[in-house]
């Protein structure tokens, strides 16, 4: 772990939303763009040229100087870019109101975490987060597997976006209208040919998920009827796969691409509910150390938390996501990584992530050995 670790970038960006979000105009003096990857910059920067021309109009002096300022600062910035950025970039420029009629220039430049999928620009009285704030969450990998006699297809979730890897069609052959002997022959001819399917979906699962395996949350599986059933309960997955399926199985109507996004949508409870429930466990943990009259595991408090890192005794860390102090949590980040401990983000929405920010000041651990600071 380090400065880079994926829970701080996080942090730290929602953070910076939170900074962005509290900027207020006069009017429509803020500037919100989105360009996608792949948008060509040169079709930016017309436009941009063009509403600067438009912002000549502007009735208000005061306004149209504000804009007209803003939208010079913001093609400075754009035309800093060849090419748009692999996630594509957003940029927040304008003047916000700072009381007593006066304003200040602000500007943010963000590349985000995921890929952007729109292109906006819009001037108001605040800026514009929205594409933004569906990224604040850690993107969690998950491999999804759409299952039937005819097909299957492989992908993966990463925070909210579905990714293909690859499609496989059976060629195992329909059921047939042929009576006696011919008919049992033709039969056990179709079950080899589902088998040999099977074996070879297992094969792909291995070959696409197992090299990953530590980084992949759990597996979802679905499929119409009861293929997806007889596919992980005769054990065609490796075992190391098998471990990480997520249960109850998802009923979807399709196998292919559309079948992917179908089991994504089906399975949105379940994966809320099971982040949500990591993070219970944890913080019933913590209180449960708590409780011990003797050797306890636990601690709490700013001062006691870190000598109690410095000491190599703190196993998990426990940060609210709620806590303001960007400093502070990247210098727990470092300490951690410095002291061999786990650090686990906490999300403040729960009942238990809010006991951790009030009861406990946002900050706690779970230790190795029972340790009292001197």
């Amino acid at each position: 772990m380090d400065a880079q670790d994926p829970q701080l970038v996080r942090y730290n960006f929602k953070r910076l939303l939170e900074d962005i979000a509290e900027c207020e105009g006069r009017g429509t003096e803020l500037i919100t763009l989105y360009i996608p990857p792949g948008r060509a910059i040169a079709d930016v920067m017309n436009y941009l040229r063009n509403e600067y021309a438009q912002a000549g109009n502007i009735k208000s002096r005061v306004t149209r100087k504000n804009v007209m300022g803003s939208l010079e600062s913001l093609m400075n910035k754009v035309k800093q870019y060849r090419t748009a950025p692999e996630h594509g970039v957003a940029l927040f420029v304008g003047a916000k109101a700072i009381g007593a009629d006066r304003s200040e220039d602000v500007s943010f430049v963000i590349e985000p975490p995921e890929p952007l999928n729109t292109y906006m620009y819009r001037c108001d009285s605040h800026f514009i987060l929205d594409p933004l704030l569906d990224m604040v969450h850690e993107p969690e990998t998950w491999g999804l597997i759409v299952i039937d006699r005819k097909e299957v297809t492989f992908g993966l979730l990463r925070g909210k976006r579905v990714e293909p890897l690859r499609n496989k069609q059976s060629q195992v052959p329909s059921k047939h209208g042929m009576g006696g002997q011919s008919a049992h022959r033709f039969e056990r001819l179709i079950e080899h040919a589902a088998h040999e399917f099977f074996v070879r979906c297992g094969d792909m699962a291995t070959e696409l998920f197992l090299p990953h395996k530590d980084n992949l949350k759990g597996i979802l599986v679905g499929g119409p009827g009861a293929t997806k059933e007889f596919f992980i309960k005769e054990g065609f997955l490796h075992y190391e796969l098998q471990k990480k399926v997520v249960e109850p199985l998802f009923d979807v109507g399709y196998t292919d691409e559309y079948g992917l996004r179908e089991l994504v949508e089906k399975a949105s409870n379940t994966l809320h509910g099971l982040e949500v429930t990591a993070e219970k466990k944890l913080i019933q943990q913590l209180l449960s150390e708590i409780r011990k009259q003797r050797d306890s595991l636990a601690i709490y408090g700013l001062k006691e938390t870190k000598a109690a890192m410095q000491a190599g005794a703190v196993k998990t860390l426990l940060v609210s996501e709620a806590l303001k102090d960007k400093e502070l949590v990247t210098s727990l980040f470092e300490l951690a990584s410095a002291n061999g401990a786990e650090v686990r983000m906490i999300s403040s929405e729960s009942e238990e992530g809010e006991m951790l920010l009030k009861a406990f000041g946002g900050l706690a651990a779970i230790m190795r050995y029972a340790y009292k600071p001197t």
